[in-house]
């Protein structure tokens, strides 16, 4: 379900870029999709298929699992990881983030742990990415 929530937010403007592919195939990795389970879900975006989902499923797979903080952390690095956070990324990270319910500490604790690994790089590039994500998109 939450693959499928970015998926959607992702094909928004009709196209899905280099950089939200990275994100959702961190998020496949995540969630251990395989291929053709990325495939159905775009067969079932576009109409070609309909949702198996039920609202008691969706219900079921919409509540916390562990892992959800560092799948988001992971997509957040990978949005960071180019020369510019998109609008459309930005709604992406937006969306895992909610989808995934993380809470304000929750957040707070994977912007600490991704400072401290740009810290570590010593990149300023990255850090003023972050910031830049953080500030139009605050943990609220």
């Amino acid at each position: 379900m939450i693959y499928l929530k970015t998926l959607s937010v992702a094909m928004d403007d009709g196209m899905v870029t280099d950089d939200e592919m990275s994100i959702l195939n961190i998020l496949a990795n995540c969630l251990g999709l395989r291929d053709e389970n990325m495939i159905y879900a775009n067969s079932i975006l576009d109409g070609t298929e309909p949702s198996p989902i039920t609202s008691a499923q969706e219900e079921e797979w919409m509540s916390r699992h562990i892992g959800d903080a560092t799948c988001y952390q992971s997509a957040l690095i990978a949005a960071l990881d180019d020369d510019v956070i998109t609008e459309d990324e930005m709604s992406m990270l937006d969306c895992l983030r909610r989808a995934m319910a993380l809470q304000p500490d929750e957040h707070a604790l994977v912007e600490e742990a991704v400072r401290t690994m740009i810290e570590n790089f010593d990149d300023e590039r990255l850090m003023s990415r972050l910031e830049s994500y953080l500030t139009i998109n605050p943990s609220e």
